[in-house]
């Protein structure tokens, strides 16, 4: 298996990034990382540094998508954590159950995938390309404590 090497983020499915940045980043100090919008799935995915790793908001931009039928159905909150790993396809191949489709995405510019696990524990994981300049040396892991409007 390739390594976990780090938590890259928690993600957290909203209705609207701008409400969520009330909380996030008004009252909790998050600073916003960066922010983009992905055809597919059709998303606003938007970073806040929590410091040694990401808050993502997750807005499903397409009524129709399943992110948005399932955010329909169950409303906001978590939707899945994500690890850095050196090699995204042979982590989540190893990780996920045997016979599972493997789909590569992208965000922050990196490869991404879901795995398929039945023994997460009902939580779902996804693997990202980890980045040791960006992912370390750049980060100080920490909060200086300062609000970044």
């Amino acid at each position: 298996m390739s390594a976990v090497r780090r938590l890259d983020h928690v993600a957290i499915l909203v209705r609207s990034t701008d409400e969520a940045l009330r909380f996030y980043q008004d009252r909790l100090g998050l600073r916003v990382r960066s922010s983009e919008e992905i055809d597919s799935p059709q998303v606003r995915l938007t970073y806040l540094d929590a410091g040694n790793a990401y808050v993502q908001l997750v807005e499903p931009l397409d009524p129709a998508s399943p992110l948005a039928v399932w955010l329909e159905e169950h409303g906001e909150g978590l939707h899945h954590i994500c690890f850095g790993v050196d090699d995204v396809a042979a982590a989540v191949t190893a990780i996920s159950d045997p016979g599972s489709a493997i789909a590569l995405g992208y965000g922050r510019g990196r490869a991404s995938s879901f795995a398929t696990v039945s023994e997460s524990n009902g939580v779902r994981i996804e693997c990202t390309e980890f980045d040791r300049a960006e992912d370390v040396d750049a980060s100080p892991g920490w909060l200086d404590g300062q609000a970044h409007h």
